[in-house]
């Protein structure tokens, strides 16, 4: 029998794991908080280490480190600092060829004695590239022979058998990640910069993307000032965007919005034959085409609106509806 097939131990219909996981993020969170205590000058070096290269920071370690490495070049390319991630056993076979002398490398051990990576160290000496080493035990050979050891030391694994790598990969990564935003403070990394990194992202997409890339711009919901407010409601409900744009020989006048109907109806329960031009709001909010998603979005926020109505950018014709944009309907991750 596979040890997937093994039936768990009998413990009753009201077992609960809860506790064990408690237990297992208190742990956790315990282990980072005393990384953080034992942080020193090494990690002061290991930043200034990467702010002065002029190459990319390459990072290598082999199985769960390899996987946390993986995150930790992605985290570092995506906030600036150029980054990609090596398996060590690759790099003895060819690999290494990836790799220039301009370039800082960031290896991870937490035994310190990896045999693939320890493998690396002449070549990359002989390359004359800086060493960063993220080791777990103290005076392991990774880390003596580094330039700047980072120590991520833990009492033990979260894991019952204190085998398989759960605190100490959680402690590398967030050592990883306290890298990276010590990196972004020190650049100045703002959110613009990092959606260049992130076109296709829903925060690129904000940042990147000006008004008249996602607005609406067909069949919209538009009528004359003197057409009456029941027709005004057909046209509200064929477009589905809760409101009707009050338009007048290509100019806009106001907009009519599903709140606007309902302070009416109290107000006048007669209202339906009547003309638009008595219960719209004038002068609306509105952006221009060639606005950023991100000012629209801000726009929005601040008016607490749903849909902004998008007028034209040529001269001229500043208030003539080209479209309608709802933010939240077009922004999707």
């Amino acid at each position: 029998m596979s040890l997937a097939q093994r039936k768990p131990q009998a413990s009753g219909n009201s077992a609960s794991f809860i506790p064990i996981a408690v237990e297992s993020l208190t742990i956790q969170g315990s282990a980072l908080s005393n990384v953080a205590a034992n942080l020193n000058e090494q990690f002061d070096d290991a930043i200034a280490l990467v702010l002065a290269c002029k190459g990319r920071i390459i990072v290598s370690g082999m199985g769960k480190s390899g996987i946390v490495g993986k995150k930790i070049a992605a985290t570092l390319a995506s906030t600036g600092t150029p980054s990609f991630y090596v398996h060590p056993g690759e790099a003895l076979h060819g690999d290494l060829g990836m790799i220039t002398a301009d370039d800082v490398m960031l290896l991870i051990s937490y035994s310190g004695e990896t045999e693939e990576v320890m493998k690396l160290m002449p070549s990359l000496k002989y390359f004359g590239n800086r060493i960063i080493a993220m080791v777990g035990q103290p005076e392991s050979t990774i880390g003596t022979q580094a330039d700047v050891e980072l120590r991520v030391d833990i009492e033990r694994e979260v894991c019952p058998n204190n085998l398989a790598p759960t605190t100490s990969a959680l402690a590398i990564m967030a050592l990883g990640d306290a890298m990276a935003v010590c990196l972004i403070k020190a650049r100045d990394f703002k959110p613009a910069d990092f959606a260049q990194f992130h076109p296709g992202g829903m925060l690129g997409r904000r940042l990147l993307s000006r008004v008249g890339d996602v607005m609406i711009s067909e069949n919209l919901p538009i009528i004359g000032p003197d057409e009456t407010v029941r027709e005004a409601i057909f046209c509200m409900t064929s477009g589905r965007l809760g409101l009707a744009i009050i338009v007048h020989e290509n100019r806009l006048l106001g907009i009519l919005t599903d709140g606007d109907l309902r302070r009416a109806l109290i107000m006048d329960p007669l209202m339906m034959n009547k003309s638009v031009r008595e219960f719209m709001t004038p002068v609306p909010v509105t952006i221009s085409a060639n606005a950023m998603v991100s000012d629209a979005e801000l726009l929005m926020r601040k008016y607490k609106i749903r849909a902004l109505v998008v007028t034209d950018v040529r001269e001229g014709h500043e208030d003539e509806v080209c479209g309608l944009l709802e933010i939240f309907a077009n922004s999707t991750h």
